[in-house]
């Protein structure tokens, strides 16, 4: 049984590694999907929608979706967390985040808040069997051991809430973020990397609208290779090209985002929301596919009441799949969630990945938030 469950694991490191290697191996600085992490998104309430956040995101969440949006009630400082598992639990995905009111106006109102958040994505106890068939063409398991494969992105967030002439009807908020980037493969790679993304968010009477423009200094990765001499004998004879230090870019990705909330009775509400994402790296299968230029869009509803109990659904990942007969289905990832909204606790959930054509599994997802008194 446990030879059964070792020769699956080895089928997987065999897959990844070589995977890996091709990738990072090309001398080309530009990767079409790079930090590809960043790119799968924080929150249940955000997941459930779609991923539909560039206009509405709030709180320590928004430090991932639009920095414009980060902010913290009066004299409270909000923590949120959120854990999930992807690919039948194989990867982990974390995310902690932390935002504190900074200066207040005139009026004693808090207008600027900071944030601090940490991203992990990772698959562990990945075995190592460079080492796993001897010098005389034996195998020998106990030469296998393992490893995992990590990837962090540390982010600041600022954001403050300009004066502007129709404040009585809405607002208008700047932020920024910077990201530092921590990617590991084992002792074999290691990278690190740096960029900052730009955000706008702004309320007029009903309308909440929003942009960011993720990577917006072309972030980049500079990775190192560390493998020892037996590994590179065991690369050499399997065929796989030994990886040089080379630096992977992140080219710029625009995020556009609309609402319209609507309260009925001071007890129900309902909110669509739409968002658009412009990806500038070449032709993607996406709904609108071009190059350089495709545009990803994201749907996604909300039903509320007393603002406490929250219903949800959204579809995106729209693409065209082309089957064994060779005719061409539209696939989407539709997403369901709920949400319990307390005073100063939160607690969502949403279920991701439901009847995607191209992906048959689903992942589960939890998120909290507790708005600490600020001391």
């Amino acid at each position: 049984m446990k030879k059964i469950l070792l020769m699956k694991k080895l089928y997987f490191f065999i897959f990844f590694l070589s995977g890996q290697f091709a990738f990072l191996s090309n001398a080309q600085l530009v990767r079409k999907y790079s930090n590809e992490f960043l790119k799968i998104g924080v929150g249940a309430e955000a997941l459930a929608l779609g991923g539909a956040q560039t206009a509405i995101a709030t709180g320590p969440w928004a430090s991932y979706w639009n920095p414009a949006g980060i902010e913290a009630p009066e004299s409270k400082v909000p923590i949120a967390l959120m854990h999930s598992e992807y690919f039948a639990g194989l990867a982990k995905y974390d995310f902690g985040s932390v935002v504190i009111p900074m200066e207040s106006n005139s009026m004693g109102e808090v207008n600027s808040w900071a944030g601090i958040s940490l991203i992990r994505f990772a698959v562990d106890d990945i075995p190592n069997t460079l080492q796993l068939i001897e010098p005389d063409g034996s195998i020998n398991y106990n030469n296998v051991s393992s490893f995992s494969a990590a990837d962090y992105a540390f982010i600041g967030s600022y954001a403050k809430n300009m004066n502007t002439t129709f404040q009585r009807k809405g607002y208008l908020k700047l932020g920024g973020n910077v990201k530092v980037i921590r990617r590991t493969v084992g002792s074999f790679a290691n990278a690190w990397g740096f960029g900052f993304d730009l955000g706008v968010k702004m309320k007029y009477n009903r309308w909440l609208l929003g942009a960011c423009l993720h990577d917006a200094s072309t972030t980049f990765n500079v990775w190192n290779f560390t493998f020892t001499d037996l590994d590179k004998q065991a690369l050499a004879l399997t065929g796989n090209l030994i990886p040089k230090t080379s630096t992977e870019l992140t080219l710029p990705q625009l995020n556009f985002g609309v609402a319209y909330p609507i309260s009925f009775a001071n007890e129900w509400s309902f909110n669509p929301v739409l968002d658009l994402a412009i990806t500038t790296d070449g032709q993607r299968n996406v709904l609108i596919s071009a190059n350089p230029f495709s545009i990803d869009p994201r749907f996604g509803l909300s039903f509320g009441y007393k603002q406490r109990f929250y219903l949800r659904g959204g579809v995106g990942n729209i693409q065209k799949l082309t089957d064994d007969n060779g005719i061409i289905n539209t696939s989407i990832q539709p997403n369901i969630g709920v949400g319990l909204h307390l005073k100063n606790f939160y607690v969502d959930y949403a279920l991701t990945n439901v009847g995607n054509v191209s992906q048959v599994l689903y992942s589960n997802v939890v998120s909290l938030q507790i708005n600490m008194p600020k001391k």
